[in-house]
């Protein structure tokens, strides 16, 4: 008996040491191992960051500032550092030595404190003794550039390794591709009007490239502008709308924004015409035209399962109203197979034109951003005069057909200015440029919306330990950034780009949703066509009882009572309506619930159990 527990005590110490033995070696041999189960395949490096650090001229040294023993007490944060550590040897490991990872653990008033801070790192302050933690990354170029993530959130882990390869990324090229941007629009500020603040769209651009401002007036494009930003041309010049042409034909690359009505826009209105409504459309239709697209500047595009829920005021008080003319677009209104949009999730959209190709053009047009087929071309006008949502839904009308927002356009095309742009001279006559491009090929991105770039469509600010960040709600900055860095001939940044999504909607409750919204409209329409037919027949009654009668007839009190009865059989059906709607979110919900908690661990019981079951018969 002592010899049998003798072996059996030998055995166990033997399988702890062969298991401590195993998992060391795994940990040694394997650690390039790595099976991800995840639908977005969030913690494998994409191609595009391997083809960066792979090719890496120069050494790049990273510096992972990481407060672990002050960080200590904050679970959550200590496993997303673990996760940002893991991420960062994997960098070291696939960079053939060309990444050199050095992880730090600032001391309070030590010497690596200092340095975190001078390298622009945030520290946040985690007790009332002052004591600061740093969770941040510090990357150093052989020419001593410097680039930082000042703190690592876990609000953006979907992000995380987009923002590390961002870094590596300007650090192996610090000499950034040239955006020059002309637009009737306050992207950089307005000092004349007032508006200091540029838009957060320029501040995502220049952490890429070199951005310029570019006046609406001008006759020319620098020749060393890689890539050409049109936003919102209205009021442009003749000499601007010709240099665009010709910097197009000789070559250059631009993005267009054009839209029929831009709610940044905000023109001073005429004091001789007070009552006309201010011209907020703009159009490239002298460019347009020759390239076989239309944007028609009078029709903006609505889509019923699209729409951005509002909050309006409604009779009954605050109410979430569907806002046909802002569009919440998905992953499968966006094309999958194109740089600009393929690795996207969400674009939000306000107002936005149609873009057309014409039966005659001879271009290639190929969509990125459209609608789904219940969708109609809405009277842009409509939404100055009626901002109630609910009438607007009462007018909706599907056309059966997707209707495109963004597209990119390609081939040859002749010039709009064929003779050249016709001057004035000195004795008042009007004669052509010389050196006039009458042909050439274009290769644009062209959007029918220019609030896409606007702050409050994709952009939220949170305050992080006393510090103002902003947050991307959608991906509008990314499909801007990817398609100036496709237009300018990088693709390798593209992949990286928001590879988990912001938010995963339930389509199926939003469906139910919609469905009952539906059903309650059509109701609350019947109800208010049965109280004016009403109150017109009891004024028709007061009426044949003479003016100033007092005392209501028989036939208005029967009439007024069937009224009454109507108005309250009505209100119960409204009031089912909800309630089956709440009925139908709360069965669904229940489901989910039973499936993702109770009917996994059955499944596993049962299959322990037919395994139990099996096994005993085996032992008979």
């Amino acid at each position: 008996m002592k010899y049998k527990r003798l072996i059996s005590g030998s055995g166990i110490l033997l399988a702890a040491i062969l298991a401590v033995a195993l998992v060391t070696i795994s940990n040694n041999l394997f650690t390039g191992l790595r099976l991800d189960l995840t639908e977005n395949k969030l913690f494998t490096l994409s191609p595009g960051t391997i083809n960066i650090i792979t090719s890496l001229e120069e050494p790049v040294s990273l510096d992972f500032y990481l407060s672990r023993k002050t960080l200590a007490d904050f679970p959550q944060l200590m496993n997303y550092a673990n996760r940002v550590r893991d991420l960062l040897e994997e960098y070291a490991a696939k960079s053939a030595g060309k990444i050199e990872l050095s992880i730090i653990e600032p001391e309070p008033f030590s010497e690596e404190e200092d340095q975190a801070v001078a390298s622009g790192l945030n520290g946040i302050s985690i007790s009332a003794a002052g004591d600061r933690a740093y969770f941040g990354l510090v990357g150093v170029n052989s020419t001593d550039d410097e680039a930082n993530i000042p703190f690592f959130q876990a609000s953006r882990e979907e992000a995380l390794e987009y923002d590390i390869t961002k870094l590596i990324y300007n650090l192996a090229n610090p000499e950034k591709r040239v955006i020059g941007v002309m637009s009737g629009l306050p992207l950089f500020g307005d000092p004349v009007r007032g508006i200091h603040e540029r838009w957060a769209i320029i501040d995502v651009m220049e952490e890429f490239f070199e951005v310029r401002n570019l006046s609406a007036s001008t006759d020319r494009v620098d020749e060393d502008v890689d890539v050409l930003m049109v936003v919102h041309p209205k009021g442009f010049s003749e000499q601007a709308l010709y240099a665009i042409d010709q910097y197009l034909l000789e070559g250059g690359h631009a993005m267009l924004f054009v839209d029929p009505l831009a709610e940044g826009d905000n023109p001073e209105p005429d004091p001789a015409n007070p009552y006309v409504m201010p011209d907020m459309s703009s159009n490239l239709e002298i460019l347009l035209d020759g390239w076989g697209v239309e944007v028609d500047a009078s029709k903006i595009a609505a889509d019923i399962n699209l729409a951005m829920r509002v909050q309006t005021q409604g009779a009954r008080g605050p109410q979430q109203s569907n806002y046909l003319p802002w569009l919440q677009l998905g992953e499968f209104n966006l094309n999958r197979e194109d740089f600009s949009t393929s690795e996207l999730n969400q674009i939000h959209m306000g107002t936005a034109g149609i873009i057309e190709r014409q039966e005659e053009a001879t271009i290639e047009f190929t969509p990125l951003i459209q609608t789904t087929t219940d969708s109609m071309k809405m009277e842009r006008d409509l939404i100055f005069f009626q901002r109630d949502p609910n009438v607007m839904l009462a007018n909706f009308e599907s056309e059966n057909q997707a209707l495109v927002l963004a597209a990119r356009i390609s081939g040859n095309v002749p010039s709009a200015y064929p003779e050249g742009l016709l001057i004035e001279d000195e004795e008042e006559e009007m004669t052509p440029t010389d050196a006039t491009i009458k042909e050439g090929r274009v290769d644009v991105v062209l959007v029918g919306d220019t609030d896409i770039l606007a702050d409050h469509f994709w952009i939220r600010t949170q305050n992080f330990f006393g510090v103002e960040i902003p947050q991307s709600i959608a991906n509008n900055g990314d499909f801007v950034i990817n398609t100036l860095d496709n237009l300018a001939g990088s693709t390798d940044l593209i992949s990286l780009r928001s590879r988990g999504e912001f938010s995963r909607p339930f389509s199926v409750v939003e469906q139910i949703r919609r469905d009952a919204e539906a059903r309650f409209r059509a109701q609350e329409q019947e109800l208010q066509a049965r109280l004016e037919e009403t109150e017109q027949k009891i004024a028709q009654l007061q009426q044949e009882g003479g003016e100033g009668a007092l005392l209501l007839t028989e036939e208005q009190a029967a009439e007024i009572e069937k009224f009454r009865l109507e108005q309250i059989r009505t209100r119960k059906e409204l009031r089912a309506v909800q309630h089956e709607l709440q009925k139908n979110i709360e069965r669904l919900g229940t489901q989910l619930k039973f499936i993702n908690i109770g009917l996994i661990p059955l499944i596993i019981a049962i299959l322990a159990l037919v395994a139990g079951i099996h096994r005993a018969r085996v032992r008979v």
